[in-house]
C-alpha cells in the first residue's frame, strides 16, 4: 500500500491476490448459476449426496474392522433404502390422512376456541391492547376459512398430479444409486479435490474444511439426530395424552426442532391448543400432561440431547440458519431447503476466515503498524 500526498490518489496494488479473489468469485458465481439453472432436477442427486455424506462414517467403521469398501457400500445403502422405504410405507398413509383431517376441521376447531374464549371476560383486552376480540375472532376465522377451503383444493391435486408422482419415483430410484456410487468413490472424489489445492495453500485449505466438516457434520448427523428423537418422543407421548393428530403434530415438532426456542414454542401452542379443543373444561389434567410433556422434553432437549448430540460444533445462529433456510429455497425450491443447512454452515466458516484474514492483514492494521 502507497500513501500519498494531500489530493493524491492512493494505489493499491492487488497482484495476484486480486487474480485469485476474482476466481473464487467466478467459481462461486457459475455455482449458483449451476443450481438456479438445474435446480428442477438436482434434488435426487443432493439427496443422494446428503445420504452418502451421512453415511460415510459408517463405510468407513466397517473398512477397519475388516470389511471391504464395496460390501459395506452395498449393505449399508440397502439397509438405509429397506428403512427409508418401511418408513415411508408406514408412515405417509398415516400422516396424509392426519393432514387432511386437520384442513377438514380447521374451521370447526377454530369454532371450539372461539367459544373457550367467549365464556370468558376478554375486556381486559380491549382496555390495556385496543384489540376488540370479536373483529379479531371474525377476521380470523374469515382467513382460516378461505385458507382451508383452498389448501382442500390445492393439496389434493398437487398429490395426484402425475409431475408430483414422478418426482417421488424419481427420488426414490435415483438417489440410492447417487448415494451408492458416492459411497464406493468416497475416498478417490477426496483425493481429487485435494490434489487440485495450490500446494502453498494445503494447509489453509485444509484446516477451512475441516471446520466445515465439523459444522456441517455436526448439525446433520448432531442436530438431525436430536430432531428424530424429539420427534418421536413427542409424537409417542401427544398420542400417549390421546391429543388429535398426534403423530402429525409430533413430527413436525421434530422437523422445526433445530430452530431454537421457536420450535418447541409453535409446537406447544400446537399441542396445548388442540388439547384445550378437546378437553376443556371438563378434562384439563390432559391439557396440564401435554404442558409437563413439554417441559419434560425442554429439559431433555437442552441438559441431555444438546449437548451429547450437537455440542458447540454447529455454530450457527438462528436468525442466519432461518435467512439461509427462506434464501435458499425461494431461490432453487426443496432442492434450496436441503442444502441450505450446509451451505450456511460453509459459509459461515468462511465469513469467519475472512474475517479474521482481514483483521491481522494490512488493511487492518495500516502499513505503519505492520511489522
Amino acid at each position: 500500500m502507497q500513501t500519498m500526498g494531500m489530493g493524491e490518489v492512493m494505489i493499491i496494488p492487488f497482484g495476484g491476490n486480486l487474480r485469485r479473489v476474482l476466481f473464487w468469485l467466478g467459481v462461486m458465481v457459475f455455482f449458483a448459476l449451476f443450481l438456479f439453472v438445474f435446480a428442477d432436477i438436482l434434488l435426487p442427486f443432493v439427496a443422494g449426496f446428503v445420504l452418502a455424506y451421512f453415511l460415510n462414517p459408517i463405510v468407513e467403521f466397517c473398512e477397519r474392522i475388516g470389511i471391504s469398501r464395496l460390501w459395506a457400500t452395498v449393505m449399508i445403502v440397502l439397509v438405509a433404502v429397506i428403512v427409508l422405504a418401511a418408513a415411508l410405507i408406514l408412515l405417509v398413509p398415516v400422516l396424509s390422512e392426519q393432514l387432511f383431517g386437520v384442513i377438514k376441521n380447521l374451521p370447526d376447531y377454530f369454532s371450539r376456541l372461539q367459544n373457550i374464549f367467549a365464556h370468558h371476560d376478554t375486556k381486559w383486552l380491549r382496555q390495556y391492547i385496543g384489540i376488540d376480540i370479536s373483529n379479531l375472532q371474525s377476521s380470523v376465522s374469515s382467513l382460516l376459512g378461505q385458507a382451508a377451503n383452498l389448501l382442500k383444493t390445492i393439496l389434493p391435486s398437487l398429490w395426484s398430479s402425475s409431475k408430483a408422482l414422478m418426482g417421488m419415483a424419481t427420488l426414490m430410484v435415483v438417489t440410492p444409486v447417487v448415494a451408492f456410487y458416492m459411497l464406493l468413490d468416497w475416498q478417490k472424489m477426496v483425493g481429487a479435490v485435494d490434489s487440485w489445492i495450490p500446494r502453498n495453500r494445503l494447509q489453509t485449505v485444509h484446516a477451512i474444511v475441516w471446520q466445515m466438516n465439523r459444522a456441517v457434520a455436526g448439525f446433520i448427523r448432531g442436530q438431525g439426530t436430536l430432531c428424530l428423537i424429539l420427534g418421536c418422543y413427542y409424537a409417542v407421548m401427544l398420542t400417549l395424552c390421546g391429543v388429535n393428530f398426534s403423530l402429525l403434530i409430533g413430527l413436525f415438532i421434530g422437523l422445526i426442532a433445530f430452530i431454537p426456542y421457536v420450535g418447541s414454542t409453535i409446537g406447544l401452542l400446537l399441542s396445548a391448543g388442540m388439547a384445550c379443543i378437546q378437553y376443556w373444561p371438563e378434562q384439563w389434567p390432559w391439557i396440564a400432561a401435554v404442558v409437563g410433556v413439554f417441559l419434560v422434553g425442554q429439559f431433555l432437549e437442552g441438559y441431555v440431547l444438546q449437548p451429547k448430540l450437537v455440542g458447540s460444533s454447529v455454530g450457527l445462529h438462528p436468525v442466519w440458519l432461518m435467512f439461509a433456510l427462506f434464501a435458499f429455497g425461494s431461490l432453487f425450491g426443496f432442492t434450496g431447503m436441503l442444502i441450505a443447512v450446509p451451505a450456511a454452515a460453509a459459509i459461515g466458516v468462511l465469513v469467519r476466515f475472512a474475517l479474521h484474514s482481514y483483521l491481522t492483514s494490512v488493511f487492518y492494521e495500516g502499513e505503519g503498524n505492520k511489522g
